[in-house]
């Protein structure tokens, strides 16, 4: 009698064991991880969609937000909300960032107006010398 209760409270409990299973992944940092981390730590991402997910980030960039990891093909809202708790958008290293835009590249920074790049102050009109 108390083994067939007690296999009938198991088998009642097997599918809150189940659902918890994201509440027990390891967090994973999506501009880090590798394709069999991402398959291995997130439900409902086999090999394919991880592999997606790096292949995505390779060609993009690391990714800003949680939510821009549905711009990958196979990832939609409901991938995202069943492994939010377990998702990080971490800073890459600075070698993994994102290149600067076309427009900016090779453009030089210049100070602003009024501004001498040395350090000292630049006499403006109207303004007091010898200060």
């Amino acid at each position: 009698m108390h083994f067939t209760r007690n296999l009938l409270l198991a088998l009642l409990c097997l599918p809150a064991l189940l659902a918890a299973r994201p509440a027990l992944a390891e967090p994973v940092n999506i501009n880090t991880a590798d394709a069999a981390s991402l398959a291995r730590e997130l439900v409902g991402i086999g090999d394919t969609r991880a592999k997606a997910i790096v292949e995505y980030r390779t060609q993009n960039g690391p990714f800003r937000s949680i939510e821009e990891l549905a711009l990958v093909k196979g990832i939609g809202p409901r991938v995202i909300e069943q492994n939010r708790a377990n998702l990080r958008v971490e800073p890459a290293r600075a070698a993994d960032r994102r290149a600067p835009a076309p427009a900016a590249r090779g453009k030089a920074t210049q100070a602003p107006p009024g501004r001498s790049g040395t350090g000292g102050a630049s006499p403006r009109p109207g303004a007091p010398a010898g200060r």
